[in-house]
């Protein structure tokens, strides 16, 4: 229908004529389409979006447009008409084709380039979904390299502290190995085989908490008060090695040389909205002075995985004087479904 109303009306001879060319002139108008579909898609879009070449971009849009709908006019006029069973007319001239721009614009521009312009919003819009799909699958795989990279940095570092511990036992003699390395056995059987899921039950890691202080403790005498206290009203899923971090570093940095009466506070409360894990302990006296214990290997692990694993849902309070250091973590238990949903949460 379209081609008939931009046919010269004179040329209009009966229903045959009519059939013929719009049958005609549909072939032949899909040609200048398709040119203009790729063109705009993807040589005017890329210039212009992308390599930001505004004016050499303008200037070539207007001229290939206009040649266009020339190549659009004349194939009408001198083929298809022709085809259709109409000679074309003396008064029909070249010239004409290439100077009327009037019914270059108005009626074959916008023939022409609609359809191109609805064919390059939908690939404008695939295209975008496509490259956010990518991104989205790039930032999760660097989160997860990066979950990997951080727990095989804490494992061996926890296990080289523990193996360290069982040794000196050993070469004491001391009754408490064995029971040490039955400890450990437990601890790493959690370790390698329960903890490569995003999360696990909150019971498997008070179970590891507890194999873990019984550990530290038979290093030490009655001068080491350690105190676990548990208010829970609901089994939660949490992160793994998480919580043994914390405790590790106030084993390791609150513990270790001290000449007085050491001690570790570990208090965790779990509601139906909050997850608190607390943990208090008395600060060497060789090191109260030195380096932050925050800044140490373990609890730099432990901000970058809170933050790659929960973000927003969580907490971490760190506060040091010269007698104290206390850490404390909250987990927004409300946020649940958000944070195990989120794309940062990918199993394995």
């Amino acid at each position: 229908m379209m081609l008939i109303a931009i046919s010269n009306s004179k040329y209009r001879d009966g229903n045959t004529f009519t059939y013929r060319f719009a049958l005609i002139g549909n072939g032949l108008f899909l040609g200048p389409q398709i040119l203009a579909t790729y063109f705009l898609t993807y040589w005017v879009v890329p210039r212009f979006l992308f390599k930001k070449k505004y004016m050499v971009t303008l200037t070539g849009f207007i001229l290939v447009s206009y040649l266009i709908c020339v190549l659009c006019r004349f194939l009408i006029i001198r083929v298809a008409e022709p085809l259709a069973g109409t000679s074309p007319k003396a008064f029909e001239t070249n010239r004409e084709i290439f100077t009327d721009l009037p019914k270059l614009l108005y009626v074959y521009f916008f023939s022409i380039f609609s359809l191109a312009f609805v064919f390059m919003f939908i690939k404008l819009l695939k295209d975008q979904l496509n490259i956010q799909k990518h991104t989205l699958t790039l930032e999760k795989q660097k989160v997860v390299a990066e979950l990997r990279l951080l727990k095989t940095q804490l494992n061996p570092h926890f296990l080289f502290n523990t193996l360290n511990n069982i040794y000196s036992l050993s070469l004491m003699s001391s009754p408490a190995t064995a029971p040490s390395i039955a400890r450990l056995s437990e601890i790493l059987d959690h370790i390698l085989y329960r903890c490569d899921q995003q999360v696990v039950p909150l019971s498997t890691e008070i179970a590891l908490l507890d194999n873990y202080i019984g550990l530290e403790k038979l290093r030490y005498d009655k001068r080491l008060q350690v105190h676990f206290n548990k208010r829970i009203d609901q089994e939660i899923s949490i992160a793994p090695l998480l919580m043994l971090s914390i405790v590790e570093n106030a084993f390791k940095h609150g513990v270790g040389k001290d000449a007085g009466t050491p001690f570790i506070a570990i208090d965790m409360e779990v509601s139906e909205s909050l997850f608190i894990f607390k943990v208090v302990n008395s600060v060497s006296y060789n090191r109260g002075n030195q380096e932050g214990i925050n800044e140490k290997i373990g609890l730099n692990n432990l901000k970058q995985q809170l933050q790659l694993i929960y973000g927003a849902a969580h907490q971490l309070i760190i506060e040091q004087t010269d007698e104290l250091f206390k850490v404390i973590l909250q987990i927004d238990l409300t946020m649940k479904k958000t944070y195990e949903e989120d794309t940062l949460f990918i199993g394995g």
